[in-house]
């Protein structure tokens, strides 16, 4: 993930964690690195999921059991993804090698 690109549940994962301590609109949108827009459109997402919910007293979005859940099952979801890439990236690497080495005129990694 090299690039500055969030999937879909990178963005929610990082609503989630700032609604996780009580989170107006507004907060969440600056915390998360949202605009109006995108804001919009997640929330709605994550209120009809049962990830969040609003407390009118307080007037905030409060994480449910149910955001709580999702949060820990996507850290390790992002950590296993992490190491995953990096060896396909590993693998990746080496089939440049081999694919540099099939070409004509190369004498490959062992310059022989």
């Amino acid at each position: 993930m090299g690039s500055s690109y969030r999937s879909r549940l990178e963005i929610i994962a990082d609503m989630l964690h700032v609604a996780s301590g009580g989170a107006k609109k507004t907060e969440i949108m600056y915390r998360a690195n949202l605009s109006y827009r995108l804001l919009m459109k997640y929330l709605s997402e994550i209120m009809s999921a049962y990830l969040v919910s609003f407390e009118r007293k307080r007037r905030c979005y409060l994480l449910t059991s149910k955001g709580r859940e999702f949060l820990e099952t996507y850290k390790e979801y992002a950590r296993r993804n992490k190491y995953v890439e990096k060896g396909l990236n590993d693998v990746d690497g080496k089939k440049r090698l081999l694919e540099q080495m099939c070409r004509k005129g190369s004498n490959g990694a062992g310059g022989n």
